[in-house]
């Protein structure tokens, strides 16, 4: 059967709704009854969570505009806020969003209005996309992803038109919409390459979120601050600044991730190992380790499996999701 803390953590993830690590610890108990000889209630608990998987369903193209297909994506998010690994202090800032979102009436009635437009700024895999998703599922909302790369690219002639398109469900469709890769759009206005399309595509996306008064959150991620308009900064409610993990960090991270696979003795090399990936490239390097234990049927990720994993990340050197 599965050890005491195992169940106790079972317990524990299923009250506090968040499903990606009860799903990993459920995975934990599989190769625990594997190792014990019982192969048949492992095959049985994870054809368990493969389904439940597949019946969940994390992302599906929303019923919007023929036009827009393919353009913006939904899902409602299962990410609580107890995932993000992120200094007090960012954590604070978000969590002051959720509380002014909750209490906008109450603002309102004073005459002063939530934080609702928010430009995420930082290295890939920092936990930018992750916020949004914390947000949406702290707000009860569903989150649309708008991809502004395929905006631009796919609708060079008509991106103003799609935008105000996008604009328009903001008002109509109360949510979290995320503008991913938004420097593909953002760009500084006096760059030597602009062209004359792209400026005014930023000048109406300018005049769209300035005039914005739905009750949507609107979220802008960008990995390149240096590139976007200064015009833009001044349009957000609030500017949220995300960095590499530092060494406590990573350990938490490592820690959430691993629950009790995690050795007894933290190994230390692992933190040194880890040091200059993501929040996402350890998750990853994580996730591929406790598969292989699952695999090789060990009850535990020993450092060397770690950090093995973590030394293909640092070959790799990029994150695989923001």
């Amino acid at each position: 059967m599965a050890t005491a803390e195992q169940l106790k953590s079972l317990i524990r993830l299923y009250f506090s709704d968040d499903l990606e690590r009860f799903t990993t610890v459920a995975l934990q108990v599989a190769a625990h009854e594997a190792q014990q000889g019982h192969g048949a209630l492992a095959h049985e608990i994870r054809e368990i969570v493969d389904k439940a998987k597949r019946e969940r369903g994390h992302v599906k193209v929303l019923k919007f505009p023929q036009d827009l297909r393919g353009l913006v994506l939904s899902e409602e998010p299962t990410i609580t806020s107890s995932s993000l690994v992120l200094p007090n202090v960012l954590k604070s800032r978000i969590n002051r969003i959720v509380h002014e979102y909750r209490q906008q009436q109450k603002l309102k009635s004073h005459g002063l209005s939530n934080r609702r437009k928010i430009l995420l700024i930082g290295p890939p895999g920092t936990g930018k996309t992750m916020t949004a998703r914390v947000l949406a599922h702290e707000l009860r909302l569903t989150l649309h992803t708008i991809q502004v790369d395929k905006l631009v690219t796919k609708f060079m002639g008509e991106t103003s038109a799609k935008l105000r398109q996008i604009f328009e469900l903001i008002r109509e469709e109360k949510g979290v919409y995320l503008f991913d890769e938004f420097d593909a759009i953002g760009g500084e206005r006096s760059l030597d390459n602009d062209v004359g399309e792209m400026r005014r595509v930023l000048n109406a996306f300018l005049q769209f979120i300035e005039h914005d008064v739905s009750d949507s959150l609107i979220v802008a991620a960008t990995n390149s601050p240096k590139l976007l308009d200064r015009a833009l900064f001044r349009r957000f409610d609030d500017v949220l600044y995300y960095v590499l993990p530092d060494y406590e960090a990573r350990k938490h991270l490592i820690q959430n991730v691993l629950g009790s696979s995690l050795p007894a003795l933290f190994p230390k090399k692992v933190l040194r190992e880890s040091e200059g990936l993501s929040h996402a490239e350890i998750d990853y390097a994580c996730r591929d380790a406790i598969k292989q234990a699952i695999l090789d049927d060990m009850n535990t990720v020993n450092g060397d499996l770690l950090c093995q994993m973590l030394g293909e990340k640092q070959a790799n050197g990029s994150g695989k999701q923001r």
